[in-house]
């Protein structure tokens, strides 16, 4: 068992709480929502009640009124609503007037019993206090406590705190969940901080359909911007201009029927972005007067709806005809300032660095980032001097939890934009979006803090600190070569010592499954690369005896050698337990991590499990050069390719 502890959370004013000998008894507490006709605060209210159950099987009752007993009660509400029945904040606990903003903090004198006052600055607020109170109690089997001393008031540092979340088929999971998974994952994030999400229309660059769809896309769309509203949360649409040429009047009469058709039936919409390119291949001048157009279009059902854009793909290198592009698009901004133009994103394949943007667009326009957090390779945050015997199996779309590394791409960018709605293409990123979403509040919140409350609150609590050492040694596997990283095989012994004392529960808990898998996945590939490069440095001893036995023994010879590696292989133990937990994760998140087991969309969209067999080190490369070599004519030509082969790595 592991010591239980609290960590600082983002607070604003003195804060400061103290431990209490005896922490508050909930079990019994009830649930009050001051405004239960306000649908987020009924909503913050069942999601309390319901969080509170998956983690303690202690069933929450909730109530009209304050009750007069001496039993604690959880009161939910505005500061205003708090205010008006006479609960006041202490001092040092003041509410922030900033939207988002939230408190809790205990009431000892207000009634008999204890009263445990969780407040948002607006309706909003209420469900980011609801997860400060979920992130702050002690929560177990049978067990909810509170520490009696709890005072936390904090305020967003970012207004804009958002993920993608795609509905489609070119996704690892997504594309499988149902309504009740996304509602769920709504309010895992919004545990964190998030306030926003991204959808993508039916027609993206995409395949029309999948498998997996429980419900058409547009269909799934407007559930999806429906249950968001229900929460309070913003509603962005990721909507890229696919058609060929828009000079031509009817292509864009096309293109504004089609954006019509998603705008009137989405309940809710606050903006749209529109990439400039990935996808898309539009001049700028004919792109934004598009969006001057769709514009109109989207504020006769949602008035207030607003238009981004960003310069993607413009001067991409290997696309002459984009050149020019950049400096067209900027040169339009600056020069027209369009009033329709809300803002301008800053995302992956933009030609210039997010501080030179700010730099080069008038002050008017804010900047939004659209980080990549999803992508380990070809991508715009690619794990640095990632070892080749990772990329080429656990490949781009793998679990990929980096605290560090996101941290510092955060910290990095802050000063030059303060809104952000990560690119995502699964729950592989999981973490990474919660690390965002947490510094997109708390800018200063240690990394260690947010990989502890992440595991508390998601795994239990006696994980809290191996689970968040497990994600910190994830990240570090991939760092530097990995014959020499031998904290990877540490890495394995900590999830495998988590495994053998996990409850039922917990072994059946996606996030912990996803840790197990990609440890597994790193022992795995690390057994065999050390095998393998043991298999190469025996061929390249046997090629340096060719002149002694002859080039065709020596070429026989280092058949059999590196055969081995498929027909003595090393790790099966590790190897069946990944094909294991991809099956769990099938089961668990719909996670598709296999072409031809669970009809992924294509083996780089995640689908690892059908590369963990790809030869390491330079096996591949050596067996085609003896298939080269066999092929020579002369023996002396043979010879000194097997002498060339011998000395050097392909």
């Amino acid at each position: 068992m592991f010591k239980q502890a609290f960590f600082p959370l983002a607070l604003i004013g003195s804060l400061a709480a103290t431990l209490s000998a005896a922490p508050l008894d909930l079990t019994h507490a009830r649930i009050v929502v001051l405004n239960p006709g306000a649908k987020v605060e009924a909503r913050a209210a069942a999601m309390l009640r319901d969080e509170v159950d998956k983690r303690t099987r202690i069933g929450l009752e909730i109530v009209a009124k304050l009750p007069d007993g001496k039993e604690p009660v959880i009161l939910i509400g505005t500061a205003e609503e708090l205010a008006r029945e006479s609960f006041q904040p202490p001092t040092g606990c003041k509410l922030p007037a900033v939207a988002d903003a939230c408190a809790v903090w205990v009431d000892a004198t207000r009634r008999a019993g204890p009263t445990i006052c969780v407040a948002g600055y607006d309706l909003r607020g209420t469900v980011f206090a609801v997860g400060r109170l979920l992130r702050t109690a002690e929560m177990g089997r049978d067990k909810l406590q509170l520490d009696a001393q709890t005072k936390v008031a904090t305020a967003p540092k970012f207004p804009l705190r958002g993920h993608q979340l795609g509905y489609r088929p070119k996704t690892n999971a997504y594309d499988a969940w149902t309504l009740a998974m996304w509602e769920q994952y709504y309010r895992d994030m919004m545990v964190f901080g998030m306030n926003a999400i991204e959808l993508i229309p039916p027609r993206s660059d995409d395949a029309p359909d999948s498998p997996h769809f429980p419900k058409p896309p547009m269909e799934m769309m407007v559930a999806m911007s429906q249950v968001a509203d229900d929460y309070g949360l913003d509603v962005w649409i990721w909507y890229p201009c696919l058609d060929k040429d828009y000079s031509d009047a009817q292509t864009v009469q096309f293109a504004l029927n089609e954006q019509e058709e998603v705008f009137k039936k989405l309940p809710r919409i606050d903006a749209i972005f529109i990439p400039g390119g990935d996808p898309g291949e539009t001049r700028p001048d004919l792109l934004l007067a598009l969006l001057e157009k769709t514009k109109k279009v989207l504020n006769r059902y949602h008035p207030r709806a607003q238009i981004w854009v960003s310069p993607q793909g413009f001067d991409r290198f290997g696309k002459p005809h984009r050149r020019g592009w950049l400096k067209m698009f900027l040169d339009l901004v600056r020069t027209n300032q369009p009033d329709w133009l809300d803002g301008v994103v800053f995302g992956p394949q933009v030609e210039m660095s997010l501080a030179n943007l700010r730099k080069e667009l008038p002050s008017r326009y804010p900047i939004r980032q659209y980080p990549d957090i999803t992508h380990s390779r070809a991508c715009q945050y690619a794990v640095p001097g990632w070892d080749r015997a990772f990329s080429s199996t656990e490949g781009r779309e793998t679990i990929n939890p980096r605290p560090q590394g996101h941290a510092k791409i955060f910290r990095s960018q802050q000063a030059y934009s303060n809104r952000f709605i990560t690119y995502s293409e699964g729950c592989n990123d999981d973490f990474n979006k919660v690390l965002w979403s947490c510094l997109g509040w708390d800018s200063d919140m240690k990394v260690e803090d947010i990989t502890r409350e992440y595991s508390r609150y998601f795994i239990s609590g006696r994980y809290e600190d191996q689970f968040s050492r497990g994600l910190l040694a994830l990240e570090q596997d991939w760092v530097g070569p990995l014959l020499a990283n031998q904290g990877v095989t540490q890495t394995v012994q900590l999830f495998q010592q988590m495994e053998q004392h996990a409850t039922p529960q917990e072994r059946l808990n996606w996030r912990f499954q996803e840790g197990l898998y990609r440890a597994y996945y790193d022992g795995y590939i690390r057994e065999r690369l050390i095998y393998e490069t043991g298999l190469e440095k025996q061929a390249r001893e046997i090629l340096r005896t060719a002149p002694q036995i002859g080039v065709p023994a020596a070429l026989e010879q280092v058949d059999k050698i590196l055969g081995r590696a498929t027909k003595e292989p090393v790790g099966a133990d590790l190897r069946a337990r990944v094909f294991e937990l991809g099956e769990a994760l099938f089961q668990s998140i719909r996670m598709q991590l296999s072409v031809p087991r669970y009809q992924a969309i294509a083996v780089e969209r995640g689908a690892n499990l059908d590369e963990i067999d790809m030869p390491l080190a330079h096996l591949a490369d050596m067996k085609k050069r003896l298939q080269k070599i066999r092929q020579m004519g002369s023996d002396a030509e043979k010879l000194a390719a097997v002498a060339d082969m011998a000395t050097q790595a392909p």
